[in-house]
């Protein structure tokens, strides 16, 4: 059975490209920008492109949603190659986009430029004065962020859609799809897990592996595609983690603990088994970031501008120089003192939240912005802290009526929480005084 976006193509085209959404209704993931009402779902029906900028890992349908994007508004699509384009090229496709413009049809014209990050400073020059005339409209695919390498004269012209990798039930249908028009054999469950493992979001990545596995198939005339075969045959590229076994989910809780155990070396033994075995740099960043608000907190608040910072960094650099910034940011998690008391803290008060009622807010504690609000004495009686000795209401309540006090933060010994403790009690001991 084959699906009408297969239809269209031969069946020697590359896998990758007979799937190849020719709708919108066939785009599998990004739904938070393609669902109804949102961003991009509205720039398709509003019926006038705009310049944009797509950045998002390989492999989630930035070309894709371009050449949607030229055939919506029955554009002229015209691809440029930030590497290996020039100038000369950017001539060109304004030639052509003044020969559509100006022909009998006044038809529109779209420039997709691929590796937007790439474009160099005479790129950019020759490409800018067409962007801002309107004489085409500037679709920018990056998967570096494009605030740290695009032009801010193009940048401000474009508007930027963040995509994301896909979901694993994205891939399963993607699969499903291969399947469905006999692209590739039957995959056994297990071996479909680990293929999405392996795919890491990158529908691109996934496709071209089956496609692989299809060839393979039909030489040994195998009726479907086992886990067993699947490892035989891919061997070392399945050196990636196994969603279900001990390397994806098993290292990073290594690693995890490692941190959370304030040993360096074997946080750094983790790391370099991780990016050994492929996984995303990029993921690795939002690990880190995640430690070092669940285990540092403001044992070390440091700790979280650093995560960030290396994250930024990679951005920047990618591998492997942008790997050493990562490195830095996993020893300094772990020799950083610790304290979960913020997010404990957090959890207790999302628990609280869920099972009480909703409490009023105070009178003394509500905004004030209109007369009747104030006849109604609303903010009557707040006593502004700054105009305080030491800057503290002391006895000031900021909780609703009734209600105790929780006690939600409770700091740790260690690091700067000792000083928030400090702070802590000598407050608590200046409410109790005045009440």
């Amino acid at each position: 059975m084959s699906s009408p976006a297969a239809s269209r193509v031969s069946p020697h085209t590359p896998l990758a490209e007979r799937l190849r959404p020719r709708t919108l209704a066939e785009v599998i993931g990004q739904q938070h920008l393609l669902g109804e009402g949102m961003a991009l779902r509205l720039a398709f029906e509003s019926g006038q492109p705009h310049s944009c900028i797509l950045w998002g890992p390989p492999g989630v349908g930035k070309t894709t949603i371009a050449r949607l994007m030229a055939d919506a508004f029955d554009a002229q699509f015209i691809t440029i190659s930030a590497v290996l384009g020039g100038v000369k090229d950017i001539r060109e496709a304004v030639e052509q986009a003044q020969a559509a413009r100006d022909g009998l049809h006044q038809q529109r014209t779209i420039v997709f430029v691929d590796e937007v990050h790439r474009f160099n400073k005479s790129q950019q020059d020759a490409f800018l004065p067409h962007v801002e005339s309107g004489l085409f409209t500037f679709i920018g695919a990056t998967t570096e962020n494009p605030s740290f390498e695009v032009n801010s004269a193009l940048l401000s012209r474009a508007a930027v859609y963040v995509l994301q990798p896909l979901a694993e039930d994205d891939l399963r249908s993607i699969i499903g799809k291969a399947q469905a028009i006999d692209a590739v054999p039957p995959v056994q469950d297990a071996a479909a897990e680990r293929l999405i493992a392996y795919a890491d979001g990158d529908a691109r990545r996934l496709l071209n592996t089956l496609e692989t596995l299809a060839v393979a198939a039909a030489r040994e005339k195998l009726p479907e595609v086992t886990d067993d075969w699947l490892m035989r045959v891919l061997g070392e590229r399945m050196r990636r983690y196994d969603k279900g076994g001990e390397q994806f989910y098993d290292t990073i809780s290594a690693l995890h603990k490692s941190v959370r155990g304030s040993d360096p070396d074997a946080a750094l033994y983790w790391f370099v088994r991780m990016l050994d075995g492929g996984a995303d740099p990029r993921y690795m960043a939002r690990r880190f970031i995640r430690m070092a608000s669940e285990d540092i907190g403001l044992a070390d608040p440091r700790a979280l501008r650093l995560a960030l910072d290396a994250a930024e960094v990679y951005e920047r650099l990618g591998t492997p120089e942008g790997e050493l910034a990562l490195a830095e940011c996993v020893v300094y998690l772990a020799v950083a003192p610790k304290s979960n008391a913020v997010y404990k803290a957090f959890n207790e008060a999302k628990a609280f939240v869920k099972k009480d009622g909703t409490r009023p807010v105070p009178m003394h504690l509500r905004n004030a912005p209109t007369r009747l609000m104030k006849e109604l004495d609303y903010g009557k009686g707040y006593r502004y802290a700054h105009d305080e000795a030491d800057g503290f209401a002391a006895g000031e309540r900021y909780l609703p009526e009734g209600m105790a006090e929780p006690g939600f933060y409770r700091p740790v010994e260690r690091g700067l929480e000792i000083r928030i403790a400090d702070k802590l009690r000598e407050l608590k001991k200046l409410n109790n005084q005045k009440n």
